[in-house]
């Protein structure tokens, strides 16, 4: 072959991507060690609801059987995309911790705040297979139609197995990706091709300790408001904010409710406070700044729209896919714990009751049960 690692990565950073790694699968690589792990983590059931994780578990451990023909050969181009806002605030960790103390903020995970990522990282690394394609072609490979196949959390892919033995980071004990160069505030794309692409294409890295570089550091599960990390590296998805806020549609446990605080949509708390993630990067894509003000936005506001303007205003946006009554449901719980709160300053606690008596009566059983949860909850508090 006459491609060149200098030419893919160039390739990769015109579309937005920062950091590119390849790894060869052949055939007698199944990934048994980390399928092992993922088994028996869904054998204790901290998969909760997700029940699409336990499908397809063979092409999980054989990536090659996603191609629509047999491959002989079978490659993992793994990309990570910085997703940080370049609105964010230098200190925005700090930023970030801030809104959660304040009883009238909803908070949103930053990831969600702008566009869709499955779409823009999907849309790039179809792109990216074109340009690989069309150099196949000047380089007298035109006869031979090389697939491709684009996986953004949409294909039974063990993205962070395939990045770790790229060298493109380690497993933080927060469960993510971590890197030296980026914390854990990117997202991961696997383009999978039977292009027999070398492994040199690897770009430079820092050489990886095969246990990661966390040390003693336990910051991340001790910042865990329900204390959802069943061990370093293995959290239990049940109990974790982001799983209840997005995966989960029915009702929320009690006594996990007044654990979830204002967070509306996911949990970045275990982020927050990585000290990798001092060397987040801002993203280069404008497609991940920040939409409709949800760096900023009003828990009233936001209860106050409409299911249409919940559609409007989300189009295009990751949040969209929960619905408008989760939306609602995960809303009126941040206004219960913001209810009481003791530095609920009054003029707001009224405000925030009168928003919820407006949907006391709703129609679907669940969102009224959770309502009447919020309003009770200011009678705690006096």
């Amino acid at each position: 072959m006459v491609f060149n690692s200098d030419s893919l990565i160039l390739s990769a950073k015109s579309l937005g991507f920062s950091r590119l790694g390849v790894v060869a699968l052949d055939a007698d690589d199944s990934l048994r060690e980390e399928m092992a792990r993922f088994k028996g983590w869904l054998t204790a059931g901290y998969g909760g609801d997700m029940g699409y994780l336990a499908r397809h578990q063979e092409l999980r451990a054989n990536p090659k059987t996603l191609f629509k023909r047999p491959a002989g050969v079978c490659r993992a181009i793994v990309v990570t995309m910085d997703y940080l806002p370049a609105t964010a605030h230098p200190n925005w960790r700090d930023e970030d911790s801030s809104a959660l103390k304040q009883p009238d903020r909803a908070v949103i995970s930053v990831y969600a705040q702008g566009r869709d990522y499955h779409k823009i990282l999907r849309r790039r690394l179809t792109a990216l297979a074109r340009l690989l394609s069309e150099q196949a072609g000047h380089a007298g490979q035109a006869e031979h139609t090389y697939q491709f196949r684009a996986c953004v959390d949409s294909a039974p892919v063990l993205e962070i197995a395939l990045a770790q033995r790229c060298g493109l980071g380690w497993r933080g004990k927060h469960t993510l990706l971590l890197n030296r160069e980026q914390g854990s505030m990117f997202f991961l794309g696997v383009l999978l091709t039977d292009m027999p692409i070398s492994e040199i294409y690897c770009e430079p890295a820092l050489p990886e300790s095969p246990d990661g570089h966390c040390g003693t550091c336990r910051q991340c599960m001790s910042a865990c408001p329900t204390q959802a990390f069943v061990t370093p590296y293995q959290l239990d998805a049940r109990r974790c904010i982001s799983y209840l806020t997005i995966e989960h549609s029915g009702t929320i446990p009690v006594p996990l409710r007044g654990l979830m605080g204002n967070r509306v949509y996911g949990c970045d708390d275990c982020q927050q406070v990585c000290p990798w993630n001092r060397f987040a990067r801002v993203a280069s894509v404008q497609d991940f700044e920040v939409r409709n003000g949800l760096d900023q936005a009003l828990l009233v506001e936001l209860f106050s729209w409409s299911e249409t303007e919940f559609t409007r205003r989300h189009q295009g946006s990751v949040i969209l896919r929960i619905g408008y009554l989760q939306w609602l449901r995960n809303i009126a719980i941040a206004m219960g714990n913001s209810l009481a709160r003791p530095d609920c300053p009054p003029p707001l606690r009224q405000e925030l009751l009168a928003a919820l008596g407006t949907r006391a009566d709703s129609e679907s059983e669940m969102l009224r049960e959770h309502i009447h949860w919020a309003i009770a909850q200011a009678r705690v508090q006096a």
